[in-house]
């Protein structure tokens, strides 16, 4: 079943529907968790969202896909500046209220739908509240948004989303644009930085020194593996994260694609966590139901720096329920 939530965004609102997305910060400058912020690991592919900014709701959007972590967007400039580089990019795809909507003027009509905890919406005031940015609502807060501006939720819902591998492959041009436009780094370090996106160049030759062979089949033929990313390399901060060897796992496609996408991860003991999102008769049918009850072997101190941060930013942890260390069958 679908979810259904409230994004106040007057800050970047032009730039995410523009882009088709939502980014937010993972926590409070502080460091404090925010629930707002958490929700958008939360969001499922096919949720509803409303844009509410500068007082009126103008667009409606279906998630496409679950969030990824991913720098701060460029053309935000001086929106956000205050915020941390480091963040959660949800895909949406956003559909234009040919009739838009005030909240204010439904706000008898809102205010027993909306929540008492982490509301987004003021109805008193008829205002967003201060620090909401991702909430979640009922249906029927959407129904009765969409009821004044004439649209169908079944007609929202319609419609072609882009492929994950669209969705990540802009977050990656992006990052790309920024190194080759980095004047501060030496030609040969940026052409370096730009091969390791695709597993390629020094990374790769970093990596295999470290990694000889697929952690989970155990094959070793050069041809028939790539060199991954454990930290994105959209995600890297600087050119040493995008080419440290530690910073990579010599996978064959399919492991690497279920690594890459948060669908499993390791623990520094080479435990196997899978998430609660891949279904048992796909790791059936990948025919990796015995290799995912087996340790992979230790990793380095160095490694796991970066599988930290995979466990903690890139697996689909459900938290979304919790995750199942290794793999057992219902």
């Amino acid at each position: 079943m679908p979810q259904y939530w409230w994004v106040n965004h007057k800050q970047t609102v032009r730039q995410e529907i523009g882009g088709g997305y939502l980014w937010s910060p993972k926590q409070e400058n502080n460091g404090a968790r925010s629930q707002f912020y958490e929700n958008m690991r939360i969001a499922n592919p096919g949720d509803v969202v409303l844009s509410f900014a500068n007082t009126w709701i103008r667009h409606v959007g279906v998630v496409e896909a679950h969030c990824v972590t991913a720098p701060k967007p460029g053309h935000f400039g001086a929106s956000g500046a205050y915020w941390a580089q480091d963040g959660w990019w949800l895909p949406i795809r956003w559909t234009p209220l040919s009739q838009p909507v005030r909240p204010r003027d439904l706000a008898d009509e809102l205010a027993p739908l909306l929540p008492r905890k982490h509301s987004p919406f003021n109805a008193i005031r008829g205002t967003g509240n201060q620090k909401a940015y991702l909430a979640r609502v009922e249906r029927a807060v959407i129904e009765t948004i969409l009821g004044r501006a004439g649209l169908a939720l079944e007609a929202v819902q319609a419609g072609e989303n882009r492929s994950f591998e669209q969705l990540v492959e802009a977050l990656d041009d992006e990052a790309e644009r920024a190194i080759t436009q980095d004047l501060t780094i030496a030609e040969t370090e940026r052409l370096e930085q730009v091969k390791a996106r695709r597993g390629q160049g020094r990374f790769r030759a970093n990596v295999s020194v470290m990694e000889k062979a697929c952690r989970i089949t155990g094959i070793s033929n050069p041809d028939l593996l790539t060199a991954s990313h454990i930290k994105p390399w959209r995600s890297c901060t600087t050119g040493t994260e995008r080419l440290d060897g530690n910073n990579g796992l010599m996978l064959v496609p399919h492991i690497d694609r279920l690594f890459d996408r948060g669908l499993i991860s390791f623990q520094d003991d080479g435990r196997i966590l899978v998430s609660p999102l891949l279904a048992f008769a796909d790791v059936q049918r990948l025919g990796l139901t015995s290799a995912l009850e087996e340790s992979v072997g230790l990793f380095t101190s160095g490694q796991a720096v970066y599988l930290k941060y995979h466990r903690e930013f890139v697996f689909l942890r459900e938290d979304r329920p919790e995750a199942r260390v290794r793999f057992k069958a219902p």
